[in-house]
């Protein structure tokens, strides 16, 4: 029996929670700006998909692909590859180190009462932009899963 086909299933599955449940994030928050009185409930919400499903999810994604890739044909000094697993680092470092301690401080501002203050405004504007990066490189990723250029 061949792994291969199987771990690019699980690979597969794994993107599509991955990018499914950061895709959520902005219609969470665009409900929740509809209705402040639920923000922190939507927040800590996103901080439960992020840390509990899309994380492990995009953290699995990298250690299936690198298994493929060994168990294959394929070599990591192909393009497609290569640059990926540069983006996944980019990607990973801007998410733990940029998007996760935002939202961190956004939830513990929100529960203080400081909701309506210039700092949070700030934090929410960081947040949004570094989702709207984090976004941008997940699809450039997909692009080259996809399309695999040389």
């Amino acid at each position: 029996m061949e792994l291969y086909p199987y771990l690019k299933y699980v690979h597969i599955l794994l993107a599509i929670m991955a990018v499914g449940f950061n895709a959520s994030y902005g219609i969470w928050l665009a409900r929740a700006a509809k209705e402040p009185e639920h923000e922190s409930h939507v927040l800590r919400t996103i901080k439960v998909l992020d840390d509990r499903f899309a994380n492990p999810a995009y953290g699995l994604l990298l250690l299936t692909g690198i298994v493929m890739v060994l168990i294959s044909p394929l070599e990591f000094e192909m393009l497609w590859i290569s640059v990926s697993i540069g983006l996944w680092l980019v990607l990973a470092l801007l998410g733990f180190l940029g998007y996760t301690p935002t939202l961190r401080k956004q939830i513990a501002l929100l529960e203080s009462g400081g909701g309506g203050s210039a700092e949070y405004r700030r934090l929410a504007t960081r947040g949004r932009i570094l989702g709207i990066v984090l976004a941008v490189i997940v699809l450039v990723i997909i692009y080259l899963m996809v399309l695999k250029p040389t």
